[in-house]
């Protein structure tokens, strides 16, 4: 099975070994600041999805420099990406943003910035900014779309229509930004039909995506559906060969930048084998080399 991955696609672009750095930019998100809700997705964690970023307290190239003491064990003369993570990035006065951006893409070590946002939060200032910057060094625009189906898209409270997806692609397209589409898999609801139909459809727009495995962890509102037994969650075994199913429908072109994803074990509720990203990892990769 012929699948193009995130480490490989960067290695060839910029003929390295590259880490992302996960940045913390102290932003909010319209679900959780009253423009369309307080709690935020169903899922989505206190901290915006962004735990294994640095802090927001240190300034942006503080939390670079932090970030490469983590992994500097790991290569010598390795480049970074700074990703802009927690909550939604976009989401701020464009001086503000303007002024975060450029300190991350100024870093010596820096070969590329990516920007974790919701397509509703792409006005057209802020995509003049990205499209100054992106002429700088290249930038990737991660768009949390999590599934294409209304009923599901209703129930985690995402706030916006599939056609802001489509639009937003379309607008960062325009501007020769490459665009990364979130999903989530296993979804309360959803069928396996589902799942594959929210991949189909973004592999026929999107130049990359991530596939997250759904977690329930504390402080969420899934978290309290979860404990009244209205949501189950997948198996290992059932995780791994959904993606599989996955994988043989993403085409080579579109880049691959994850295949599951960890939430922070101290609030992780369920599912509890997802801890154990090794175990995870070898249990995938098994499934995938299977005929």
């Amino acid at each position: 099975m012929k699948y193009t991955t995130l480490n490989s696609y960067l290695k060839e672009r910029f003929g390295c070994k590259v880490y992302k750095l996960a940045i913390d930019g102290g932003f909010t998100c319209p679900n959780r600041d009253g423009t369309l809700g307080t709690r935020g997705c169903i899922f989505c964690s206190k901290g915006g999805s962004g735990e294994f970023a640095q802090s927001s307290k240190l300034s942006i190239t503080e939390q670079l420099e932090k970030g490469k003491a983590l992994v500097e064990n790991k290569t010598k003369d390795g480049k970074y990406i700074a990703y802009f993570q927690a909550f939604t990035n976009t989401y701020a006065p464009v001086s503000e943003l303007r002024k975060k951006y450029y300190e991350a893409v100024e870093h010596p070590d820096t070969v590329a910035l990516s920007i974790a946002t919701r397509p509703d939060c792409l006005p057209d200032r802020v995509l003049e900014l990205i499209k100054e910057i992106n002429q700088i060094k290249p930038v990737f625009v991660e768009l949390g779309l999590q599934s294409i189906h209304k009923k599901t898209s209703d129930y985690i409270r995402r706030g916006y229509e599939l056609e802001v997806y489509d639009k937003a692609v379309e607008k960062l397209h325009n501007i020769g930004v490459n665009v990364v589409t979130h999903l989530i898999i296993g979804l309360p609801g959803e069928t396996e039909k589902d799942m594959l139909e929210s991949v189909e459809y973004v592999c026929r727009v999107t130049d990359g995506i991530k596939l997250q495995l759904l977690h329930v962890l504390e402080g969420t509102d899934l978290a309290e559906e979860y404990r009244q037994g209205r949501v189950k969650t997948l198996s290992l075994e059932e995780y791994a060969e959904i993606i599989k199913k996955c994988v043989e429908i993403i085409p080579e072109s579109v880049v691959i930048h994850r295949l599951t994803g960890d939430g922070a074990k101290k609030d992780l509720i369920a599912p509890l084998w997802s801890a154990d990203k090794k175990t995870v990892l070898n249990t995938i990769n098994k499934t995938l080399s299977e005929n």
